[in-house]
């Protein structure tokens, strides 16, 4: 099963799930998705794909839990979790050029996730193919929120915060 996670920000994230869609209906994603949508009213042609606005925090860990792969836009929270959980994760970043997000911080928190070995990046949506191809090959591991990864993160996500104000 994947998990899709659009997060809760306001704006629509159409350029991510409509990619999900199209690749549900050509049959190259031919397992269940499970999709938590937040703000993005979509309604999936695909039949594989169970939609919802938002998930109850227990649910949500438990969809996680059982997830194969995890699709999710550049919010570090959804990132941090899924890799706690010990699961490949993508990041697609929500950008402000496709009025996705107000501005490009997702894509800082991509990137230094990436270059960490995080995550795999999609910057271009025709690539989330051959993402999901890598992250079903990918061995993870879990890492705690002690390990060194996370204090960097954090340490990060501070200091983009103090730069934005």
């Amino acid at each position: 099963m994947i998990f899709l996670v659009l997060g809760t920000h306001e704006r629509p994230f159409y350029r991510l799930v409509k990619e999900i869609d199209k690749l549900c209906l050509k049959g190259k994603i031919k397992e269940k998705v499970i999709a938590q949508l937040g703000f993005t009213k979509y309604s999936f042609r695909a039949k594989n794909v169970e939609a919802f606005d938002y998930l109850p925090p227990e649910r949500f860990e438990e969809i996680m839990k059982k997830s194969k792969v995890v699709i999710t836009h550049g919010g570090a929270g959804t990132i941090m979790l899924a890799i706690r959980f010990g699961k490949p994760v993508i990041a697609v970043p929500r950008l402000a050029r496709f009025g996705e997000h107000a501005d490009d911080h997702q894509l800082q928190i991509v990137r230094e996730m990436s270059s960490n070995g995080c995550v795999i990046p999609v910057y271009d949506i025709n690539e989330l193919y051959s993402a999901i191809k890598k992250a079903e090959k990918m061995k993870i591991r879990k890492i705690t929120s002690r390990a060194p990864i996370f204090k960097i993160i954090e340490k990060k996500l501070k200091e983009w915060e103090r730069a934005r104000k």
